[in-house]
């Protein structure tokens, strides 16, 4: 009989790295089209990006180093 393992109780540090590449990926994809703030999908992007945004913080316990800051604010 094989014994179950327990599952983590958190990702590894070879797992964080794995999401830290396809979150930035992500956040690309989600940054680059030049659609209107008035569209629907630019609200919908907008509230996936927000969730990344705090799945990585969440997870790293930093804010996303893949985000570029200027003075005034985030530049995609």
């Amino acid at each position: 009989m094989m014994a179950r393992t327990q599952p983590s109780k958190q990702l590894s540090q070879a797992e964080i790295e794995r999401f830290m590449s396809a979150a930035e990926g992500l956040h690309k994809s989600i940054v680059q089209p030049l659609i209107s703030p008035s569209c629907e999908h630019y609200r919908a992007l907008r509230e996936v990006h927000e969730a990344l945004l705090k799945s990585v913080k969440d997870i790293t316990g930093r804010d996303a180093a893949f985000i570029k800051w200027n003075g005034t604010g985030q530049v995609n």
